[in-house]
């Protein structure tokens, strides 16, 4: 049993603004993969086809391999956001948590920067 008051134990456990921040990034960052997946779906259904040539052709186009960068990083950092709450609330043991938060981080960062190269090897037709 232990003599400190409620507040007593709080003090010094960090602030409650501390979430704001994580909060703000994954609903601004859901509002730019609304306007990003709009523009994204509207752009394929306009397409002439859906093969090979047409793929490289709209991805060629400049605004199209900018957007499709911004979709591809944006998409990356919310998944990052979504993937570390999981974490943060269910895994429990602290090597693991730290260890899993490290290797989501990772793999998103992998997986932006494949999908920006992919888009700008295209871009360029290298």
């Amino acid at each position: 049993m232990s003599l400190r008051t409620p507040l007593g134990r709080a003090l010094g456990l960090g602030t409650a603004r501390a979430g704001t921040e994580h909060w703000w990034a994954q609903r601004v960052s859901a509002v730019a993969l609304l306007l990003l997946g709009t523009w994204f779906v509207i752009a394929l259904v306009m397409l002439d086809g859906l093969d090979y040539a047409a793929a490289v052709a709209f991805i060629g186009a400049p605004w199209n391999s900018v957007l499709l960068i911004l979709l591809s990083v944006m998409l990356a950092y919310h998944s990052y956001l979504g993937v570390q709450v999981v974490v943060e609330d269910y895994v429990h043991a602290p090597g693991i948590k730290v260890v899993s938060l490290m290797l989501s981080r990772f793999a998103h960062i992998f997986v932006a920067v494949t999908a920006v190269y992919a888009v700008f090897k295209i871009g360029v037709g290298a």
